[in-house]
């Protein structure tokens, strides 16, 4: 893999909106949220026998899953490429609604929009571009039939049948 892919790879493409929403979410973890848990610590602490006390070990667990989170969310905007709507020239790219059906299937088409998947706007299912769909549909058009490998090894064909920007 060369430099440029890996670092694509690493790249999370959020719209404006979509980086605003998760900024304003990190900056309340760290700051109300993480002062609450700090002090539902504390107060546990002055109940005595840490041992047995059930209070501060649930607000302990609380404070490491949002720890975690902080650190997901400093490194998803580190990541973050912020893109404008991409333009509507039917080209498959970050922050496109894609609509494809499986190859010979006469079945229903489906629809995903192709970004980040911490914003999952109602309705719409959202795809990474590095997904394996992702990635193979990526720079096609509609017409264009792809072959990517699912998760579970298998050869999988879409027919791309349409690519619009997402307008939330």
């Amino acid at each position: 893999m060369t430099q440029s892919s890996q670092q694509a790879q690493q790249t999370i493409w959020l719209t404006q909106d979509a980086y605003d929403k998760l900024q304003a979410e990190l900056e309340e973890l760290k700051g109300p949220v993480r002062q609450e848990i700090v002090a539902r610590i504390s107060a546990a602490r002055d109940e005595g026998d840490l041992k047995e006390n059930g209070g501060y070990h649930a607000a302990r667990e609380e404070q490491g899953k949002l720890e975690g989170r902080i650190l997901q969310l400093q490194d998803m905007l580190e990541r973050a490429q912020v893109g404008e709507t991409p333009a509507d020239d039917g080209v498959v790219g970050p922050g496109m609604v894609v609509t494809y059906k499986f190859e010979g299937d006469d079945d229903e088409a489906e629809t995903f929009l192709l970004g980040a998947r911490e914003i999952e706007p109602d309705g719409l299912t959202v795809y990474s571009p590095q997904s394996p769909l992702g990635a193979a549909i990526l720079g096609h058009r509609p017409g264009d039939t792809v072959t990517y490998a699912a998760p579970n090894g298998k050869e999988l064909r879409v027919v791309v049948l349409e690519a619009k920007p997402y307008v939330g």
